[in-house]
């Protein structure tokens, strides 16, 4: 969501956001980076608790890959805080070092495009940690009811 009108306390000195997007490095600030930490922690408790749920049933073995999914979204949100760098604002060409909810625009072409590629890096980054997360589950021996 962008700010159609932003307040003039949120532009008081634009210079000081802008100094801290680095393309293709660093598109969000501290709230953002906590956001995505927030959202890793629920991935991996996402995670642990569809394993433990489909071990304490005693699921088939291959049905244990779906907790790919859940480490996924947590390693995405890991990755993100870690780097400080939001895929999604990457890939919209978007960055904030404000409070959530507010976006400014890349306006270099050159640097919108390093943070396209940084947000597949990302991507395929947390996809690689999700499928070794489910194939780890997979390769748990069987619960024993």
């Amino acid at each position: 969501m962008t700010l159609a009108n932003p307040s003039p306390s949120l532009l008081a000195d634009p210079s000081d956001r802008v100094a801290a997007y680095e393309p293709g490095r660093c598109n969000i600030g501290p709230a953002e980076i906590d956001r995505r930490r927030r959202a890793g922690h629920v991935g991996l408790l996402a995670s642990g608790a569809l394993l433990a749920g489909l071990l304490a049933v005693g699921a088939p073995r291959w049905s244990r890959l779906l907790v790919a999914l859940p480490a996924a979204g947590a390693a995405s949100g890991y990755l993100q805080a870690a780097l400080h760098f939001c895929a999604g604002f990457g890939s919209r060409g978007v960055y904030n070092f404000g409070p959530l909810g507010y976006t400014e625009t890349v306006a270099d072409a050159a640097a919108a495009a390093r943070d396209r590629a940084r947000a597949v890096q990302i991507g395929l980054g947390a996809l690689a940690i999700g499928t070794v997360a489910g194939l780890a589950a997979v390769l748990l021996p069987p619960s024993h009811r």
